[in-house]
């Protein structure tokens, strides 16, 4: 069955499931505007990837797990969805309990949680599938401009016009931030979330990579540390 969307949506092509609308309502009740918003323009941007390269929906990927993945990602950065784990985790683990609660099958569930889990995860993301990757390709045009030289021309124009961006990118990481700074355990060090909470703490109070080696306790030192070889 189509389902009918508000009319700022006639001119894009989005999935006209009731399941489609039932999220994207969800999202938008859950999420700040400008969240909302970047969830939306997301997807439209990994549909436009897509059909650069060719992908068919139905043929080379679910469209609708896709729009499911990035409506719901930033589910982790709503009041409903701020948990104990990195925002990424806890958004996922709230979108897969709404999806099951609408009877989703579980392979589709464990997709979208991918979608969502991985969405930061540059370099892992591309692997794990057509719909986890679009998603996270999505995501990275419209927070950094990744890939965004591939759209067609004037596309994000419209997209922005109808979607405004309202210094999504700041205001995405300033939430980030938010959660982290309430909650550290949200952010650890070596993830995302820990590397924007590092540029908000004094020099030295979340430790790097090489304060995590030399807390270890196993006595590992570099190379340098070594002394010579006789002869060398």
């Amino acid at each position: 069955m189509v389902v009918a969307l508000p009319a700022v949506y006639d001119e894009f092509d989005l999935p006209r499931t009731e399941l489609a609308a039932r999220a994207l309502r969800y999202a938008e009740e859950a999420e700040p505007a400008v969240v909302f918003r970047h969830s939306v323009r997301s997807y439209l941007f990994a549909r436009a990837l897509a059909d650069r390269r060719g992908m068919r929906a139905g043929r080379d990927f679910d469209d609708e797990l896709v729009f499911l993945g990035c409506v719901l990602h930033d589910l982790g950065l709503s009041e409903q969805g701020n948990g104990r784990q990195r925002f990424e985790v806890d958004g996922a683990d709230l979108a897969a309990g709404f999806l099951r609660g609408r009877g989703v099958q579980e392979h589709a569930v464990a997709v979208v949680w991918d979608a969502i889990a991985l969405h930061t995860s540059e370099g892992i993301a591309s692997r794990k599938g057509p719909e986890v990757a679009l998603t996270h390709e999505g995501i990275s045009v419209d927070v950094l401009g990744f890939g965004k030289e591939f759209l067609p021309e004037g596309f994000a124009e419209r997209v922005h016009a109808a979607f405004p961006r309202e210094d999504l990118a700041y205001a995405i990481s300033d939430m980030i931030v938010r959660q982290a700074l309430a909650d550290p355990a949200k952010a650890g060090p070596l993830g995302f979330p820990g590397q924007l909470l590092r540029h908000h703490l004094p020099p030295g109070e979340l430790p790097g990579w090489y304060d995590l080696i030399a807390r270890a306790g196993w006595g590992d030192r570099p190379a340098s540390a070594h002394p010579a070889a006789p002869g060398t």
